[in-house]
């Protein structure tokens, strides 16, 4: 027993360092054609899920002989696509029959695939995928030889863009993030980030909001961002106190809020100039004030979150001092600047990311007081951990490739979009509801850019028709093609980070739902005041930027469930009310709305005094 559990794990360990090494490999010379990279990285994924996250009950990395039959399944399953890539590429989709290795090959591999999603991340995104697999067949009617095409012999369903994304630089950048751990370069930061801001209540994801902002704002890319600082401030976060799913989801909406911060942003703000006919810089200029907003929620979630729950800052006597930290250790800051001077310089993101890890390695050699990481058995274990680290990853990818070939299939979104205008009728609030709600479902899982080009072509033209004004249309259709990278099911944001937070995938997606509650109002609030994309008169923009403002506190504190003290069930109602009427500008519903918060402020205070004395 003891020599099979030694053979098992020394396998583990070499699939894990030969999917490092393949990844690594592709990024530098290049991939084969789509199909048979993708097809590859399911099956590192599938092969080392099934041999290390038993079936149920068992040991992690002790791999049962169903558990190893499994595993062989899966480089069957992906292998023929290799196998038989000839043919494959020289049929005609849609017009060709199946033949009998496609109908079997396909149905096992879709099995096990959501097994493999079920023992790794939980119950739910499987029964999802299931779910559109049901509708379908039974619902929509389609055929059962497309729906195999779609799911199995082309890059539209399991390996489809977000398989893609997962396979070109999150294998990577999570590669990254394990090389960094087990250089230093993570007490580093923790030290850095305590130096800054440790003083404050939840200073540390302060930091991950400033970072994660700056850096989301260069990659475009709310995945690779996440790889990329959250391999820092997810575990610093953990160290500190919060919640794995609460870490992850503030780096996760962070992250993805990166792409609409001006100067730069993601490269679908240079798609909307074309769109609009406008220069770049007036889309930057749209989209200061929502993504201030934005950031400023983030941060308030972020402080109520401590102060509720009690973490207060260190003395500032006891902590680092930051020119200390810089002087010792700034040296391991260097693979970080690596990876973001390769992307401001225009390289792609896994070449960027391939940078950084041979970075990684070069820093730690620069002092005595790092060297001794560069070790065979350290570096070896942080090769394997990045393919360990990716497993769930991929597989979650994998589930929603399964989702998406099915909207794209059976024209699902489509048709939702035009159950909009049907719907609607002359009601804005429910045509825009209804308008989120489709952007979400044709944005879930692609890049930001493919999923807003599509909306341009799906969803402007009806808000325009209803009287929306131009730019706040384009707008409102790009925020939820940003905002589906944190919108449960597909996710793929809240993927990246649950990778490095370990928690629940459905309790870290919750999370950043709440804590990107304002994302999803912002929109809103410019669509019923432009202003706020500094479309106005001066006075108007600012009348109207202080009053969102004010909603984003009345919001935050509302979901918080913390203002000056800790609030009460009806306090934070009165709140969460203030925040809605505050959504549309005027006199009246701003009025109204301040006049709550302070009504809520002082009633808040007076509990809080109330509470010190009962305490004294």
């Amino acid at each position: 027993m003891a020599s099979w559990t030694r053979v098992a794990q020394g396998s583990i360990t070499a699939i894990g360092l030969a999917m490092t090494t393949y990844h690594l490999y592709t990024a530098w010379f290049g991939a084969p054609d789509a199909l048979s990279f993708r097809a590859i990285h399911v099956a590192f994924a599938l092969v080392l899920a099934f041999l290390i996250f038993p079936t149920s009950g068992g040991e992690r990395d002790q791999p049962s002989v169903a558990q190893v039959v499994l595993a062989a399944l899966s480089v069957v399953a992906c292998g023929y696509l290799l196998w038989a890539q000839e043919y494959v590429n020289n049929r005609m989709i849609y017009v060709d029959d199946l033949v009998t290795e496609d109908w079997v090959l396909g149905s096992l591999l879709i099995l096990l695939l959501l097994e493999a999603t079920r023992r790794c991340v939980g119950l739910a995104l499987p029964l999802t995928a299931a779910a559109f697999l049901f509708y379908a067949v039974f619902v929509s009617g389609s055929d059962l030889g497309q729906l195999m095409e779609q799911m199995y012999l082309g890059t539209e369903g399991i390996f489809g863009i977000p398989v893609s994304v997962s396979a070109t630089y999150v294998m990577l950048f999570i590669l990254f993030g394990a090389m960094v751990e087990r250089t230093g370069t993570g007490k580093l930061f923790m030290d850095f980030a305590m130096a800054l801001t440790g003083h404050t209540a939840g200073g540390p994801a302060k930091v991950a909001c400033i970072t994660s902002g700056l850096f989301g704002t260069v990659s475009g890319s709310a995945v690779a961002n996440v790889m990329t600082t959250g391999a820092f401030t997810i575990p610093l976060m953990k160290k500190l106190g919060y919640r794995p799913a609460f870490a992850g989801a503030v780096e996760a909406v962070a992250s993805t809020g990166g792409q609409i911060m001006p100067p730069i942003m993601g490269a679908a703000a240079f798609v909307m100039a074309e769109f609009l006919g406008v220069a770049y810089l007036t889309v930057a200029a749209y989209a200061l004030i929502p993504a201030m907003l934005y950031f400023l929620a983030v941060f308030l979630a972020v402080h109520f979150e401590a102060k509720r729950t009690g973490m207060r800052g260190l003395p500032r006597a006891d902590l680092p001092r930051v020119g200390t930290v810089l002087k010792e250790q700034g040296h391991l800051f260097l693979p970080l600047v690596v990876i973001v001077g390769a992307l401001i310089a225009g390289y792609s993101a896994p070449f960027s990311a391939l940078c950084g890890i041979a970075s990684v390695l070069v820093a730690a050699g620069l002092r005595r007081s790092t060297r001794h990481y560069l070790t065979p058995a350290n570096i070896l274990d942080g090769l394997v951990a990045g393919a360990r680290n990716t497993i769930s990853v991929a597989l979650a990818c994998g589930c929603a490739g399964i989702v998406i070939g099915v909207i794209t299939l059976t024209g699902l979104g489509i048709d939702f979009t035009g159950l909009v205008l049907a719907a609607s009728q002359n009601h804005l609030v429910l045509a825009l509801l209804l308008t989120a709600v489709a952007g979400i479902i044709l944005g879930m899982g692609m890049p930001t850019t493919p999923a807003y080009i599509v909306q341009v072509a799906l969803l402007v033209p009806a808000l325009v028709k209803l009287g929306i004004v131009l730019e706040a249309a384009h707008m409102f259709t790009f925020y939820f093609a940003i905002l589906s990278a944190i919108t449960p099911p597909v996710a793929l944001a809240v993927y990246a980070a649950n990778g490095l937070s370990n928690a629940g995938l459905w309790d870290t997606g919750l999370a950043a739902l709440k804590l990107g509650a304002t994302g999803y109002i912002v929109p809103f609030m410019f669509v019923f005041g432009p202003s706020l994309l500094m479309i106005g008169e001066p006075v108007t923009i600012v009348t109207t930027a202080m009053s969102a403002t004010i909603g984003v506190v009345c919001l935050s504190a509302g979901l918080a469930g913390y203002l000056l003290a800790p609030l009460p069930f009806w306090q934070r109602i009165p709140l969460l009310a203030a925040a809605i009427v505050l959504i549309k500008p005027g006199l009246y519903t701003d009025a109204i709305g301040i006049g709550i918060l302070v009504a809520v402020a002082a009633l808040n205070l007076l509990l809080k005094s109330r509470t010190a004395d009962d305490t004294a």
